[in-house]
């Protein structure tokens, strides 16, 4: 299988089995990604991980799918881009928390893929590239919207107009990855995010994160109404009587 979907009760595992090509873009995940972020509307799941069963995250898309793309018309790629773009979309539309777990690294558009999600685990030895230019093409996958976000415009204009890969290391010091761990931990180390993740207020950290997320998009006029809205609906929660309780009485939340 060249994807698949893993359920460990509270949390989804996707995994991109593409190993011989480095994790490179099919069908396959294409599917895999979208059951995913359909299946995390039940309550019962607290987050998402992206993750490989090969050396490599994922080496972005095919270069020989993209050949045969030559002797389609401009609007049918176009629909094959939006089709990338769709994941992205519903990746940042999930209701839990997404995280990337990068093993060896992740280029291209497997590199927008993993920028999409809310939090990077990566292993010491990972690199990132933004490799596109190298083939004579654009990024995609909302790739350029992460990296002016994220990177300072030198490093990002770099990486996208040089095709230079950038250590993990590097980018948890820029604030671009979240955890670095030793090779092969990457999981693991998601595993236990998400285990943190999972003892915390569903509800509040789906605000959160559409908060967050919409921040990125809008002034702070519509950002404070939004946060007005936000904060008068979860104070009338159980999750807040509960959080709020726990807090009063020294002990743990039971969310």
């Amino acid at each position: 299988m060249t994807a698949r979907v893993e359920d460990r009760g509270d949390r989804l595992i996707v995994w991109n089995g593409n190993a011989e090509k480095r994790g490179a873009l099919t069908p396959a995940l294409y599917d895999a990604i979208a059951e995913a972020m359909r299946l995390a509307e039940e309550p019962r799941f607290r987050a998402v991980i992206l993750t490989s069963e090969g050396r490599f995250f994922c080496a972005g898309g095919d270069l020989n799918v993209l050949i045969e793309r030559r002797k389609l018309t401009e609007e049918v790629r176009r629909e094959r881009v939006d089709a990338l773009h769709d994941l992205v979309r519903s990746i940042r539309a999930c209701p839990v928390p997404v995280l990337a777990a990068v093993e060896g690294g992740a280029a291209g558009a497997g590199l927008s893929l993993a920028l999409a999600c809310d939090m990077i685990v990566a292993c010491e030895d990972a690199q990132f590239t933004a490799a596109y230019v190298k083939a004579g093409l654009v990024p995609d996958a909302g790739l350029t919207a992460s990296l002016a976000r994220l990177l300072p415009r030198p490093l990002a204009m770099e990486m996208c107009l040089l095709g230079r890969p950038v250590m993990a290391m590097r980018f948890a010091e820029l604030g671009a990855v979240n955890r670095i761990c030793p090779n092969g931990r990457a999981l693991d180390e998601a595993v236990m995010l998400a285990d943190t993740l999972a003892a915390g207020p569903r509800d509040a950290q789906a605000m959160i994160r559409a908060l967050v997320g919409q921040a990125y998009e809008t002034d702070e006029a519509a950002q404070l109404d939004a946060e007005r809205n936000a904060m008068a609906r979860a104070a009338g929660g159980d999750e807040a009587a509960e959080g709020i309780a726990a807090f009063l009485e020294k002990r743990k939340p039971r969310f």
